[in-house]
Order: structure tokens, then C-alpha cells, then sequence
């Protein structure tokens, strides 16, 4: 793994890159892996720097340590105790969250431990989540007095709004079934499977068509935020330039022709 540069040049941030396959591991496991100011930004650069990256077909997020990610510094937090620096840090979290969804590349979570309030928003806005079966869940602000409005906006896109607000106002934990029966997360596996697990799936994903996944991704989550009858119009209008993809036509020849496609992103 290498690190990837941050203001204080200290490891913050590790990527490894393998067979179309990026890894970016929070690094900062004494302190839970907790969202600083500063682990945001370098976030934001590594992703941004990932999306403009055709080589790169899959993201996986995983965490150093002990924990996922326990959410925001709140040391960090209560050291800068002023408006100004809260409003920046929430508008820096929500800037980041938003490119996992607009990234061209699937983002899996990889949780092997706690995700607790941003951390449990990070796992809500990743594309897809495994969990190992002793990974735990919370959004625990409403524990200390702060109310997880953020986190709240990918839990209850996730969730049913009943099972996301009882989450919200009690702060209590989930175990890693619960979340998967909610839908927080994909798949649930023992611990010492949980890389073979994401493995087996980043590789399903790097094996089809990188213009369909593309288009497709985009696509998703813009129409959710539509009507049903503006969702169709957009989607029939993806499926139609999708379908004009040199990528559609060598899938579909392959498929008549009983053989494996050979794709080239276009």
C-alpha cells in the first residue's frame, strides 16, 4: 500500500491498486479512523483523482485497526468550537459523501468492525457494503447531545424511515444481520472470509462492460430522486445510448454466439 500525501505528511490515507481493483484504507485506527477535517480533504483529492481514472473499474473502503470508522473527530470538534468551523466540516463531510454516488466506479464498503454515526453514513453511501458478522452499527450523536442529521440522509434512503429514525433517536447498535435485513449492507460473512467475499464481488463487477457500469451508476441514483413516469423517460434514454455502445454490440453478438464478450469500454 502506499500512502497517499496529506497536509501533515502522515499516512492518513492508504491505496493499493490490484487488477482493476482500488483499495483506500482509513488510517487512522488509535483514533477510530474517525473523519477529521483533514482525513476529509484527503478523501476528496483521493477520489477525485480515482474517478478521472479509467484503469480503475472498482473501489473498495476499508479501514485500519480496530474499527471501520467511528464518525467525526469530536476532539477535533470541540477544539474549534465555532459555528463557522462546524458549518465548513459538515458541508466538507457532505461534499465527500456525494462523490462516492457520483464517482463512474462502484464503491464497496468493506466493514469489519464499528460504523458509528458519519461511519455508519459512510457504509449508507457507499454503492454496495459487506460486513463481517461482528461488525456493528450505530448513529450514536443523540448519545452525546448532537442529534445525526447527516448521517440521517443516507440511513433513511437505505431503510425504511421507521428503522432509520429508532436508530437516529436512540442511538442504539444493530449487528451486522440486522443491517443487512434493513438493507444497510449487501452481505454478511465470517471475518476471515470478508476479503474473499469482496473480492469475489469487485471481480464480478471488473468482468462486465466499464461504459455500461458507468452509464448505469449515473443513471441509478438520478432516478431515484425522479417521478416514476420522468425515471422511465431518462432510463429509456440510457438504455437507448447504452444499447449504441460498441461495448452492447459485442455483448450481444457474444451471447448469439455462445462465447465470452470481450469488452473495451466504449
Amino acid at each position: 500500500m502506499s500512502a497517499v500525501p496529506v497536509p501533515d505528511d502522515q499516512p492518513m490515507l492508504l491505496r493499493e491498486d490490484r487488477n482493476g481493483v482500488t483499495t483506500l484504507t482509513l488510517n487512522r485506527p488509535a483514533q477510530f479512523n474517525s473523519l477529521s477535517f483533514a482525513m476529509l480533504e484527503t478523501l476528496i483529492a483521493a477520489v477525485d483523482e480515482i474517478a478521472r481514472d479509467e484503469s480503475v473499474r472498482v473501489v473498495v473502503l476499508a479501514g485500519e485497526g480496530k474499527a471501520f470508522c467511528a464518525g467525526h473527530d469530536l476532539k477535533e470538534m470541540r477544539a474549534n468550537h465555532a459555528l463557522e468551523f462546524q458549518q465548513r466540516l459538515f458541508r466538507l463531510c457532505g461534499k465527500f459523501m456525494m462523490k462516492l454516488t457520483e464517482m463512474p466506479q462502484p464503491v464497496i464498503a468493506r466493514v469489519h468492525g464499528i460504523a458509528t454515526a458519519a461511519g455508519c453514513q459512510l457504509v449508507s453511501m457507499c454503492d454496495l457494503a459487506v460486513a463481517a458478522d461482528v461488525a456493528r452499527f450505530a448513529v450514536s450523536g443523540i448519545n452525546v447531545g448532537l442529534f445525526c442529521a447527516t448521517p440521517g440522509v443516507g440511513l433513511s434512503r437505505n431503510m425504511g424511515r421507521k428503522e432509520a429514525f429508532e436508530m437516529l433517536v436512540t442511538g442504539d447498535f444493530i449487528d451486522a444481520r440486522e443491517a443487512q435485513r434493513r438493507g444497510l449492507v449487501n452481505r454478511v460473512v465470517p471475518i476471515e472470509q470478508l476479503d474473499d467475499e469482496i473480492a469475489a464481488l469487485a471481480a464480478s463487477i471488473v468482468a462486465k462492460s466499464p461504459v455500461a457500469i458507468r452509464m448505469g451508476k449515473q443513471l441509478f441514483y438520478k432516478q431515484l430522486e425522479m417521478g416514476i413516469d420522468a425515471a422511465y423517460q431518462v432510463a429509456a434514454e440510457t438504455m437507448a445510448c447504452n444499447a449504441m455502445c460498441e461495448d452492447a454490440a459485442e455483448g450481444i453478438d457474444a451471447f448469439i454466439a455462445k462465447r465470452k464478450p470481450a469488452f473495451k469500454g466504449r
